[in-house]
């Protein structure tokens, strides 16, 4: 279901992008790509990506197409064959094996001609259950009761390890229930023609179901005036960045007393949570008008309201007028998608979200081998190296907070390719022929295998990321840096290419990842995990200083006419980017120092330190829709593709040594321009 149970974000170095359907890029890099009529010292991005860019248009069924897109396509047509292998045999596979319920599960989504047959069929008794709601314990009582089967209702539940003890994994609820991306959607005059196409979604959605068009239109007006109330009271995603908002630890009793119709205990129960002492109710402002609002809205409203969102949810998993109005809204206005992606595609998707890690034991098995596992923890040893020598050397730093910030690079846990152990599945019954039964059963099985972990010992060994999945991340309360297999191979990771496109690539991916420990919000984070301040106050003060310099140059940044990056928003993965592209950089010349010869060497003409630069930049080359970077410009912490290939070297005299730039060139910034962090 589309509202499965979110999980709590994580940094990293990706981007939110869709797969793209055009070839893998190459390891080595072809310097013809190069479009030399630009000036790399004004315009690194079009030097490096224009002639690409150019010639490798979006693909119809995508919002974007880039090299990380080129990469996903890989590992998503690897998957397809697993898959597809997985369905032929399924009935011959050994039974309640991974390969067989993948097998089932992925044939099943392929069924078109019996997902056709059942219509909204696999609905209705939700569509019942909600028509039959007459009061606000009611109402309770079926968010209560989907939420037990793994469906998030009106504000997000899930656990996570503790703020404050990351040895501990507690509950935590937050804000959610909105259909527009964030809270400023309902209110700024930027949206107003985005909310007039959500309310035409929202009724032609109902319409569906058989509601009549004079009704539907009517729901409609009710489903954004419940939004509408729950977005005034929602914070936005920058503030969501702050821990301090994420994070708000409370007894049941005093929970209670925020929210009086929503008892939390009997919330627990039904859910099978094991909530002792408390939980966090993350913010307490959105609960309390939540309440307000069960108590106030009329009940016909809130009918509206579930149904709608239950009708939505499910859509992607119904008949072909389902799927084609959630694409119409959620794909075309929000993102500018012009085709629907093909089936195999979309079922691929939700085998992805149901069995996700299963599949990548699947894909390991047939696409990783122990020596990328090697050579990748070599670069990963390599770049702490580089990164404890920048920290150990930072001018602006006391001793006393050196220490704090040595202590937490030396509790860096990484994880390299996947996990070393694989989840057990047993318990999770996927039939054949039942699509939607299928996802149901996945979205309960992964709901309470996440709410069996609620007042249990954080298990330190589990990955947040599949292995098939093209990005890297961070996770402040475990302290640990992850790179899924997918991730280690060209442009970012090629064990023949030399070594400055390495470091300019994956070493650059691990220092950026390195460099979230130490970000505006990671760095309120101790070695152990804890939201905890290991800084004396002149220290964070000469910190907060740098990176306000990097929140106003990205600031500046015009993405697309009149729109800007929002430079606090972007503010930990610029961060990362500049502390983990510094710390690539010094990794690669103490590789080279052990090889002089090849450090004078030069490649199709460039020098190992061009050479890093060029792969950097090559790793953020990339076309996207403006409806879809519009989108991404209020939601992604991010910032758009070609300010990252540009950001971080202009901050930095070996770029401009490198390419031989001069002060007053764009890609310079020297005086008090330049900014310096770790």
């Amino acid at each position: 279901m589309k509202n499965r149970i979110v999980k709590p974000l994580a940094l990293a170095i990706g981007l939110a992008v869709c797969t793209g359907a055009l070839a893998a890029p190459s390891g080595a890099f072809d310097v013809k790509e190069l479009d030399t009529t630009k000036d790399a010292c004004n315009d690194f991005n079009g030097f490096v990506n224009a002639k690409w860019v150019a010639a490798n248009p979006i693909p119809a069924d995508r919002t974007r197409w880039g090299s990380f897109d080129a990469l996903r396509e890989d590992s998503l047509n690897v998957q397809h064959g697993i898959v597809e292998k997985a369905a032929k045999s399924a009935a011959r596979a050994k039974a309640g094996s991974i390969e067989q319920k993948i097998g089932y599960f992925y044939a099943s989504g392929m069924d078109e001609a019996a997902i056709e047959k059942a219509g909204f069929d696999p609905i209705k008794p939700e569509l019942s259950r909600i028509d039959g709601l007459k009061n606000s314990g009611d109402i309770v009582a079926y968010i209560t009761d989907s939420y037990a089967h793994g469906h998030a209702v009106a504000f997000r539940f899930y656990g996570s390890p503790d703020f404050k003890d990351s040895s501990r994994q507690i509950a935590y609820a937050g804000q959610g229930g909105l259909g527009l991306p964030t809270a400023d959607y309902y209110s700024k005059p930027d949206f107003e023609k985005i909310r007039t196409a959500y309310l035409a979604h929202i009724a032609r959605t109902l319409q569906l179901v058989g509601v009549s068009q004079a009704d539907a239109q009517a729901q409609a007006k009710a489903v954004m005036a419940v939004e509408t109330r729950l977005a005034a009271a929602s914070l936005v995603p920058t503030e969501l960045r702050q821990p301090e908002n994420r994070y708000h630890y409370v007894s049941i009793a005093d929970a209670d007393k925020v929210t009086p119709h929503l008892e939390w205990s009997a919330f627990f129960k039904a859910q099978g949570a094991d909530v002792k002492d408390g939980f966090s109710l993350s913010q307490p402002k959105f609960f309390a008008e939540f309440d307000k609002m069960l108590g106030d809205v009329p009940v016909s409203d809130w009918q509206a309201y579930l149904r709608f969102h239950a009708i939505s949810a499910a859509s992607a998993y119904l008949s072909t007028p389902f799927q084609q109005e959630d694409f119409a809204f959620n794909a075309q206005t929000l993102n500018g998608q012009k085709e629907m992606k093909s089936r195999w595609k979309r079922t691929l998707d939700a085998v992805e979200d149901g069995m996700g890690m299963a599949l990548g034991q699947l894909y390991v098995a047939q696409t990783f081998s122990p020596e990328s596992k090697a050579r990748a923890q070599e670069l990963v040893n390599n770049l702490r190296a580089a990164y404890k020598v920048r920290i150990e050397n930072l001018p602006w730093m006391s001793e006393a907070t050196k220490q704090k910030a040595l202590e937490k690079w030396a509790s860096f846990t990484p994880k390299i390719g996947y996990p070393d152990k694989w989840r057990e599945w047993d318990g999770l019954s996927i039939q054949p022929g039942n699509y939607f039964a299928n996802v149901q059963a996945a979205d309960k099985f992964n709901y309470d295998y996440m709410v069996g972990k609620i007042g249990k010992p954080v298990d330190r060994t589990e990955w947040g990321m599949t292995p098939q999945t093209v990005n890297a991340y961070y996770s402040p309360q475990k302290n640990e840096i992850v790179f899924p297999a997918a991730i280690l191979q060209p442009p970012f990771f090629d064990a023949k290419a030399d070594d400055a496109l390495n470091y300019g690539g994956i070493g650059a991916v691990i220092g950026h990842e390195m460099g979230h420990g130490y970000d505006d919000q990671g760095s309120k984070f101790d070695a152990q995990g804890n939201n905890a301040n290991w800084w004396t106050d002149e220290d964070r003060k000469a910190f907060e200083a740098r990176t306000d310099k990097l929140a106003d140059q990205f600031n500046h940044y015009e993405a697309l006419p009149g729109k800007f990056v929002n430079g606090k928003l972007t503010m930990g993965e610029n961060i990362g980017d500049l502390g983990g592209l510094n710390a690539a950089y010094d990794a690669l010349q103490m590789a080279l120092a052990k090889n002089p010869k090849e450090a004078a060497s030069k490649i199709d003409g460039y020098t190992q330190d061009q050479r890093f630069f060029l792969n950097w930049a090559r790793v953020w080359r990339g076309n996207i829709r403006p409806e879809a970077q519009l989108t991404l410009l209020n939601t992604d912490p991010h910032a758009p593709a070609q300010f990252r290939a540009i950001g971080a070297p202009s901050n930095m005299a070996a770029f401009a040594k490198a390419f031989q730039c001069k002060s007053g060139d764009k890609m310079v910034r020297d005086g008090e321009q330049q900014v310096k962090i770790w």
